[in-house]
């Protein structure tokens, strides 16, 4: 949902701004096939660190902003609906911004990666669109995603849930579902991925109840936004 026109200066890479802001807790032990965890943090990681140059020239007025901003959101949500229905979170690590056009802040969890088990990672974050309306791009997946994620099925309405709310399923382009919640000019993203380790004969490990989760995302973010609501 960071869109190029919205971004002061853009990045010097493709990652994040330097994190003097950020901060990391605990350890990560990555279980096998790391690589997996980039397509499961992929659309709020890319939302984050890729610029969409669609926005050129949209001056509708400033949206409304009914959120407060930030610095660190890890301390504002635990996700512990999630954390419930999922595994003890072992690490995490934070990261914002702030800029005239759009403050941005989020948070990644790490579970404990135990052999033959299965580990997750949740993901928040939450966009404040100062200049420019955020609706148009809503749904839209970022960056290489943008396509692939649009032919993974209709994603689902979630009601009560800001101006308009949707949830995405476990897809072959993603480790696990996406919850985006769009209010004024307030964008929030939940995704949580899994992995489970396998052995010498392919069998993993359990595989979590995904309607149980998409609730646990729902309730969290519930309760995330009204903490942040002015």
């Amino acid at each position: 949902m960071i869109s190029e026109p919205e971004l002061e200066g853009g990045w010097e890479d493709d990652r994040p701004a330097p994190q003097q802001q950020g901060d990391a807790e605990g350890t990560v032990h990555r279980p096998r096939a790391p690589w997996m965890w980039a397509l499961g943090g992929a659309v709020l990681a890319s939302a984050v660190w890729t610029a969409l140059p669609v926005l050129q020239d949209r001056s509708f007025g400033a949206p409304r902003v009914a959120y407060r901003h930030t610095e660190d959101l890890c301390k504002e949500t635990r996700l512990d609906t999630l954390v419930k229905t999922t595994a003890p979170v072992m690490s995490n690590h934070r990261a914002h911004r702030e800029s005239p056009a759009l403050d941005w802040s989020h948070c990644e969890y790490f579970t404990e990666w135990e052999e033959k088990g299965t580990s997750y990672q949740m993901q928040i974050m939450v966009e404040l669109h100062k200049r420019t309306d955020p609706a148009p791009e809503f749904g839209v997946a970022p960056g290489p995603f943008r396509e692939s994620l649009s032919n993974t099925g209709e994603a689902e309405q979630v009601p009560g849930l800001g101006e308009r709310a949707l949830v995405n399923g476990k897809s072959p382009y993603t480790s696990g579902p996406r919850l985006q919640v769009l209010d004024g000019g307030a964008v929030f993203t939940l995704s949580v991925g899994w992995l489970g380790d396998t052995d010498e004969t392919g069998a993993g490990g359990p595989q979590p109840d995904e309607d149980a989760v998409k609730a646990a995302m729902i309730e969290d973010m519930r309760i995330l936004m009204a903490r942040l609501k002015k």
